[in-house]
C-alpha cells in the first residue's frame, strides 16, 4: 500500500465534502484501509488529527465567507457545520483570534489554513536501525486502555506513568507496549501494557491474555529518553521508511518494546515492531 497516494486521495475526499457531516470511517472506507490505521497513518504524516485538520480547512473557509459584505454568521455556522452562533463563534474566535462579527470588520487579520499536499522530502541522510525477522505466534499479558486520537500522544505516556507508578511492572513487566487491532467504525483503539505470558510473574483481574500471530515484523532500533524517541520513530516510519521500502504494512497487532534501563537517559534503547509483507 502507498501512504502517501492513499492519503492524497483521502485528503481529495475531505475537500470535496467539507460541507457534508465527514465521519473518519467513512474517509477511511473510501481509501480502503481501517479507520485506525487511516487516523494513525494521517496524524503521524501530517502532525494533525483528522478532526482538526477538517475544522481548521472549514473555519478557514468561513472566513473568508464573512469577508463577503452580504454574508451573515448564522449562515456560514450552517454551512460550515455548527448548530448554532454560539458554537460557531467560539471556534471561529480560537482558530482566528477574533469574533465573526469583528471578522466582518474591513481590514480584519484573519488566519488562512490552506489545503494539504503530501509531498516525500529528501532531507538529512540520517541512517534508520532496522531488521527483517520472521517470528512465530506468541502470548502476551496486558492491561489495556481505551485512546483516540486527539489526544494518544499525551494520554499514553501517563497510562505508562501510572502503571509503574502503581506497582503493577511487579506483577507483570512493562516491556510491551501493543497497539490491538480496532474494530471496524470504532472511533477509538486499544492499547496495552505487559509483557510476555511465559514471564508475567502475578496474573490477576486487571490483566487479559491475548496471542499475536506469526508474522514477519520490520523491527526498528530507537535510542533515546522516552516517550519523544519512540514517537519520533513512528513518525519516520511512516513518513521515510514505508514510502520507500520493498515491504508494506501488515494491518494487525504493532508493539513497542522497552529494553531494562533508565527510559529517561539519551542513551536509552527501545524496539518498534510492525508486521509486513513483501510489496
Amino acid at each position: 500500500m502507498d501512504w502517501i497516494q492513499t492519503l492524497e486521495k483521502a485528503i481529495d475526499y475531505m475537500e470535496e465534502n467539507l460541507l457534508s457531516n465527514l465521519e473518519c470511517e467513512e474517509i477511511a472506507e473510501q481509501v480502503y484501509v481501517s479507520n485506525h490505521h487511516f487516523q494513525r497513518t494521517f496524524t503521524l504524516l501530517t502532525g494533525l488529527t483528522v478532526g482538526e485538520y477538517i475544522r481548521n480547512r472549514r473555519l478557514s473557509l468561513a472566513g473568508q465567507e464573512l469577508l463577503k459584505k452580504e454574508s451573515k454568521v448564522i449562515d456560514a455556522a450552517l454551512k460550515y457545520g455548527y448548530d448554532s452562533p454560539e458554537s460557531f463563534a467560539k471556534a471561529f474566535k480560537r482558530f482566528h483570534g477574533i469574533t465573526p462579527v469583528q471578522a466582518k470588520k474591513q481590514g480584519t487579520s484573519l488566519k488562512s489554513f490552506n489545503r494539504l499536499i503530501i509531498k516525500i522530502i529528501m532531507e538529512g541522510g540520517s541512517s534508520m536501525d532496522y531488521r527483517i525477522e520472521k517470528k512465530e505466534a506468541f502470548e502476551v499479558v496486558l492491561m489495556t486502555r481505551t485512546f483516540n486520537y486527539q489526544n494518544n500522544a499525551t494520554d499514553i505516556p501517563k497510562f505508562w506513568e501510572e502503571y509503574y507508578r502503581e506497582g503493577l511492572d511487579k506483577k507483570v513487566c512493562g516491556k510491551l507496549g501493543i497497539c490491538l487491532p480496532s474494530e471496524k467504525g470504532s472511533k477509538e483503539y486499544q492499547y496495552g501494557i505487559g509483557d510476555r505470558k511465559e514471564d508475567a510473574k502475578e496474573i490477576t483481574g486487571d490483566f487479559k491474555e491475548y496471542s499475536i500471530p506469526a508474522h514477519t515484523w520490520a523491527v526498528f532500533r530507537c535510542i533515546g529518553p522516552m516517550p519523544e524517541a519512540i514517537q519520533n520513530m513512528w513518525k519516520r516510519v511512516y513518513s521515510e521508511w514505508l514510502p520507500q521500502a520493498n515491504y508494506e504494512l501488515v494491518l494487525d497487532y504493532d508493539f513497542e518494546y522497552y529494553t531494562d534501563g533508565d527510559s529517561s537517559s539519551k542513551d536509552y534503547v527501545s524496539e518498534i515492531w510492525i508486521p509486513v509483507k513483501e510489496k
